[in-house]
Formats: C-alpha cells, structure tokens, sequence
C-alpha cells in the first residue's frame, strides 16, 4: 500500500512553522502548573479550615454612622430607579449611569428569588465610621462591600446617601 506524504509549499511551510510558535509549548505547561498548583493550595485551604482572611472589618468592629433604606428597581437596558422606604424617588438613573445600580437589582433578584422574596424589597445603604459603604439584605444575609467595584461604582451609591 503505497504512503503518501504531502509536500508543502514554501508559503504554507512558513505558516506550519508560525502556528507552531504561537503558542510555545513552555507556557502551555507553566499554564498548566500554575492551574495545578492553584488547586493544591484551595485544597489544603478547604481540608484544613483554614479561617479566611482579607475580609472587610464587620459591623460589631465598625459602627455604622449613617444608614438609609432604599428600594431598587433595574430595567435589562442599564436603567434603574432608586426610591425611598416610603415610595418617594431618590433618583431616576438612565442606562449610561445606571448600570451598576440595575445589577445589583439582578443580584438581588437572584438572591431573593432563591428564598422566594420579591427582588424589590428595602435594603440597607450603609456608611460606616472608616469611610466604606454598603449594602445589607437583613432578608437573605447578602452583603455587597461597594468599594471593591471601583470608585464611580461607589460613588453611585454614595450620592444616594447624600440625596
């Protein structure tokens, strides 16, 4: 049975030869390892309850000085409506402002969903003494640390403070 062997051109050879540097072959293994290792340290983490740490002060370590409730409500587009416990409106914010305020009503809405809650119940605006800000769901545990989705994300939720 006769074998055949395809001969390439010296156009396609060079393209053989570049797709083989594209991804050079030590870092898929560095990939590999790194991925490896991650597990091995989250499985010791896990095995051995190791306490976790990095986590924000609570609210028995920090008081709160200044709190509001507020009632979320998020369109899919970005949009999203912020109104007082007593119905009245806080802000009316348009897809270009209101992004990060409509996830969270997504956020919620899962949350709550989960334990059968409406996604439109209060939550908590917190402000504590060292200068965070917070939200607090007394309903379902969740707690949202504002600073860690960036400054103008926080800034958001702190002019909802101020109004």
């Amino acid at each position: 049975m006769p074998t055949f062997t395809r001969s390439y051109t010296k156009a396609e050879q060079k393209l053989v030869e570049r797709d083989k540097e594209m991804v050079p072959t030590i870092l898929v293994r560095a990939m590999f390892a790194l991925c490896i290792s991650v597990l091995i340290i989250v499985a010791y983490a896990r095995l051995t309850d190791r306490p976790l740490e990095a986590m924000p002060p609570s609210e028995a370590e920090v008081p709160v000085v200044q709190e509001r409730i507020i009632r979320i409500f998020g369109q899919m587009d970005g949009s999203a409506r912020v109104l007082d416990v007593d119905g009245s409106l806080i802000a009316d914010l348009g897809p270009t402002e209101g992004g990060f305020v409509a996830g969270i009503y997504r956020v919620l809405e899962r949350e709550r969903g989960a334990v059968g809650l409406s996604p439109s119940e209060p939550i908590r605006l917190v402000r504590f003494s060292d200068g965070r800000i917070g939200l607090r769901d007394d309903l379902t545990d969740f707690r949202a640390e504002l600073f860690g989705f960036g400054a103008s994300n926080e800034a958001v939720f702190a002019r909802l403070l101020e109004e």
